[in-house]
């Protein structure tokens, strides 16, 4: 498997980012629903935003790293039999996973430093608060957070529909491409 896109195939290294983000995103959504009922005498009470926040930044580090891989790749070509309305779709649909996963992770950032304290990166640096003068912020970014994570996780489920829609009913390479068995290489995993 080739580590950059081509015109053809999906390379390693955004099949990798692919799916990381895709199990991260949502286990991040279901960790942030389960922490928020933890009672104050919870050892997790303290120690689940903690790791929410650090796993966050590293959500922010991976974006950045798909955003560059996306610039500075070939995208592979859209399957022949896909309609137009198809392909602007999927063109939106991907730009709107990168604004809206920078405008959590932001009203995160804003959630968390509302008090003045830094981001707490898994004990090994601290991103310092720099906007805390905000009236109710940490409030209306926690409200905003919420729901832009839901909006996030519902399009996410969207977009999984769509590539088992091209899987089963158009029976073309979307999903295949993007699991790594495309073209060729699908015809030799069959021997």
């Amino acid at each position: 498997m080739r580590i950059r896109n081509t015109s053809q195939a999906y390379g390693i290294v955004n099949i990798v980012l692919h799916w990381l983000m895709a199990l991260i995103i949502p286990g991040l959504m279901v960790f942030g629903l389960w922490m928020v009922d933890l009672d104050y005498y919870d050892p997790w009470y303290k120690q689940g935003p903690e790791l929410h926040r650090s796993i966050g930044m590293v959500v922010l580090l991976l974006l950045l790293i798909r955003l560059g891989w996306r610039l500075t790749n070939p995208r592979p070509t859209m399957e022949s039999g896909m309609a137009n309305w198809e392909k602007i779709s999927a063109t939106l649909v991907h730009w709107a996973f990168y604004i809206l996963l920078f405008a959590i992770i932001t009203s995160g950032y804003l959630i968390s430093t509302a008090d003045g304290r830094p981001v707490v990166v898994f004990e090994l640096f601290e991103i310092p608060a720099t906007l805390t003068s905000i009236p109710d912020q940490e409030d209306i970014a926690g409200l905003v957070h919420f729901c832009l994570a839901v909006g996030t996780v519902i399009l996410g489920g969207l977009h999984a529909l769509a590539a088992l829609k091209h899987h089963f009913i158009n029976k073309d390479e979307t999903l295949r491409r993007m699991i790594g068995l495309s073209g060729r290489q699908r015809d030799q995993a069959r021997v």
